[in-house]
């Protein structure tokens, strides 16, 4: 069932992890996606696999903390589809260190991909969407908006401000027909994870391929429903009672 058929998507951090998992949920769906992610080799991999799937997928090479790429990539995909129906706001980072070690540099790093490059992918998407009278912002938000846990103080900060602009901005876009959804997301088995936590008791975190089954759903849902935030846990999430 392509109940996507059509749709054009734009996936953030869409190279591994949930956003790969993603980009192929939301192809198989029918969707044109466009595979964004800073790292060249990862969205080749991404997209070539999609297309050899016979799925419509296209690389495309993104710092998103750099609004003049946003701004041109946003301009890009509507000349030439016509049209941007999602934004998937999933592209993340962290540093697991102690307030007093974790540096300026870094503090301003992960503020600046995890809650500034939501607001500058939204800030130039939203307009085309609104144009349109259609589509729908995807924003992955954490647990860590809702709990907090030693030595993740940056990511904290960035996650709940993240759910909050989720809202705000859907208070916004509500009254022009386009849905924005925070997706509160738990453990998953993903490199953002596995990468700095190699004793990680993986039988307590969630496969991407289920996160992405819901961002699926969420874009699936009805025409005259929204809805504005979602969690989705492992069953054995220990980050979440």
């Amino acid at each position: 069932m392509q109940e996507l058929q059509g749709k054009v998507v734009l996936v953030t951090g869409g190279g591994r992890g949930l956003g790969e998992a993603t980009c192929q949920t939301l192809s198989s769906a029918g969707a044109s996606v466009v595979v964004a992610d800073i790292r060249d080799d990862l969205v080749n991999k991404v997209s070539g696999e999609i297309q050899a799937n016979g799925f419509q997928a296209q690389p495309l090479i993104l710092d998103v903390t750099n609004e003049e790429q946003v701004e041109t990539t946003i301009h890009k995909i509507v000349s030439q589809y016509g049209r941007l129906d999602a934004l998937i706001n999933n592209a993340g980072t962290d540093v697991t260190v102690s307030i007093e070690e974790l540096s300026i540099k870094d503090w301003d790093r992960i503020l600046a991909v995890n809650l500034r490059a939501p607001f500058i992918m939204s800030k130039f998407a939203l307009p085309v969407m609104k144009e349109q009278g259609s589509g729908h912002i995807i924003n992955i938000s954490s647990t860590a908006a809702k709990r907090a846990w030693p030595n993740a103080s940056a990511y904290h900060a960035s996650k709940w401000g993240l759910l909050g602009f989720s809202h705000a901005l859907h208070v916004e876009a509500r009254p022009y027909n386009v849905k924005v959804t925070a997706l509160v997301a738990g453990g998953m088995e993903t490199p953002f994870l596995l990468d700095r936590f190699p004793d990680i008791d993986v039988s307590k975190l969630q496969n991407p391929k289920n996160v992405a089954a819901t961002i699926r759903f969420l874009l699936s849902t009805p025409e005259g429903t929204v809805i504005p935030e979602m969690m989705v846990l492992p069953m054995a999430e220990s980050s979440w009672p």
